[in-house]
């Protein structure tokens, strides 16, 4: 081989492994972050129901109505609130032994409130499949009798 192209190759090759094994500089586009306008969540209407019996009944603990097949209790403020499991479960234990205590139940003139605060009218008792006959109200107890009939 001719010692000009020895020469050349052993440059060449020299200068190609300083390039190679010289620092390295990495060049990264910047990160570019799209973000796409995003709607904000549909949140449905709470639908909360509150309920006002139209008659109610001393449970031996507590005042109790029924308005459709939901129970409510008189609670603070005599605002009826709906009976939690615990309170459900005792009233049916109550009720086991009072199966008639719609005839003896107390129609609530009185306690008219529902939780929201608002005045609930009487539900005309035979409108619909939620109403139940008209009771047969005791006339001589009244809001304040708690004995247990």
């Amino acid at each position: 081989m001719n010692a000009k192209l020895i020469t050349w190759l052993s440059v060449t090759s020299l200068a190609t492994q300083a390039l190679i094994s010289g620092p390295l500089v990495v060049v990264q586009p910047p990160v570019v972050i799209v973000n796409p306008a995003v709607p904000a969540p549909v949140i449905p209407p709470v639908n909360v129901t509150v309920g006002v019996p139209d008659d109610y009944v001393w449970d031996g603990t507590e005042y109790v109505g029924l308005v459709g097949d939901q129970y409510y209790y008189l609670g603070p403020d005599h605002v009826w609130l709906t009976l939690d499991a615990h309170r459900l479960a005792r009233f049916h234990d109550w009720e086991r032994v009072h199966a008639d205590w719609r005839l003896h139940a107390i129609r609530n003139e009185q306690y008219r409130r529902d939780a929201h605060g608002r005045e609930v009218p009487f539900r005309d008792l035979h409108a619909g499949p939620n109403s139940h006959p008209a009771p047969v109200y005791d006339h001589g107890r009244d809001a304040n009798d708690h004995h247990d009939h």
